[in-house]
């Protein structure tokens, strides 16, 4: 305000130092070399409390919506489940967890993965990597059906990017920084696919436009000590097929549920036993006003484990990373939306455990088997 005003003052005493006489006019510039000085000082002065204000803003998660269950981590609700939980034990035979399966397959190395990288890293090998390409394909094989663009994304981001989708907040954390280069790994595709229309204007009729991004993953895993130690379920490094849909407001909504029904066509296709659950406020994180995710049960846990996720992110992370749409003379920020679509380390301990046979072999979904050349069984790897 003060700014605007000095500035204002400076101009008009511009307009009056060329029609003053020689007198007024050395009056008049010192005057207005005072005034310079001033507007630089207020100038900088408002340029500090813009600055302030959006370090405040960027605080501030979205607001979530009204039928979101209250509570933490485990006060989701389950809104419906899919597929038959086998019974192991009437079948004959004791099922073995995914790392036993995916060793004797050959698909599986955790101990060099722990020796050249450490904790938490994987190698996979054979079927295994086999396996990451058939689950890949068949991902954007179905995306690309239902009319999403394939994208390849960058796995490195700029401040802005990360920021922009809301993962420096409270997710800050779990976020590898090259401090050097000033990049974050990305820990989504999510991420470059919302920066990817950063800082334009998307014409209305263009809408939705829908991304299916593949990516390498990567995750600090802070604050899980002692979770998920073994095996590939919780990991630093990953690739993962993500869907991201830009839609009109209005439109957000059945979006969602759009997304979530791809998901859901996605592991009935793997013949997955699963739940969907509404996620509760305290586990929504930043970004999303609204999550569903897709629990796979793992048979060797005895519990249902999350799959993959949709979130409704509204306008937070456009206004945030300034994209909007036009329609008519009026520009407003749109909506952004993600889905996972599958998370490979996941999805293979899920087929393994749920599709595994008493001599130890695995039987391989249909859906999976043109990008596996036809085959229909995993096999134990001779000793």
């Amino acid at each position: 305000m003060r700014f605007d005003e000095l500035r204002n003052e400076q101009k008009s005493l511009g307009k009056l130092i060329p029609k003053a006489s020689p007198e007024e006019r050395a009056e008049l510039l010192t005057k207005a070399e005072q005034l310079k000085q001033d507007v630089r000082a207020a100038e900088s002065e408002q340029n500090e409390a813009d600055e302030a204000a959006k370090k405040l803003l960027l605080q501030l998660g979205n607001i979530v919506h009204g039928d979101v269950p209250v509570g933490g981590e485990e006060d989701f609700t389950v809104l419906e489940t899919h597929g038959t939980i086998r019974d192991f034990a009437a079948e004959g035979f004791e099922a073995k967890d995914h790392l036993e399966l995916g060793e004797s397959l050959g698909a599986i190395d955790v101990e060099r993965g722990a020796k050249v990288s450490g904790s938490r890293f994987y190698y996979l090998t054979g079927v295994g990597a086999l396996l990451e390409l058939a689950l890949v394909n068949a991902a954007i094989a179905q995306a690309t059906e239902a009319g999403f663009i394939p994208m390849l994304t960058p796995a490195l981001v700029r401040p802005r990017a990360m920021e922009g989708t809301g993962f420096l907040g409270q997710a800050a954390e779990n976020v590898y920084h090259l401090e050097k280069d000033d990049y974050y790994l990305v820990g989504t595709s999510e991420v470059p696919l919302a920066a990817y229309h950063m800082d334009e204007i998307i014409d209305a009729d263009k809408l939705p436009l829908r991304y299916a991004g593949f990516s390498p993953c990567f995750r600090r895993e802070a604050g899980t000590y002692g979770k998920d130690t073994r095996g590939i379920f919780r990991v630093h490094q990953f690739d993962k097929v993500e869907m991201f849909s830009y839609v009109a407001p209005e439109d957000a909504e059945a979006e969602h549920k759009r997304l979530l029904d791809w998901e859901k066509q996605w592991l009935t296709s793997l013949e997955l036993p699963f739940q969907v659950i509404d996620v509760a406020t305290g586990d929504l994180g930043a970004s999303a006003s609204r999550k569903f995710d897709c629990e796979a049960w793992i048979p060797t846990q005895g519990k249902y484990r999350e799959l993959t996720s949709a979130s409704n992110c509204d306008g937070f992370q456009a206004r945030r990373l300034s994209i909007r749409y036009r329609e008519g003379k009026k520009t407003a920020p749109l909506s952004t939306l993600n889905g996972t679509l599958c998370a490979v380390p996941r999805t293979i301990v899920a087929i393994l455990e749920n599709h595994q046979q008493a001599d130890g072999s695995v039987r391989v979904p249909p859906v999976l088997r043109p990008y596996l050349g036809g085959r229909e069984v995993l096999e134990p790897i001779a000793k």
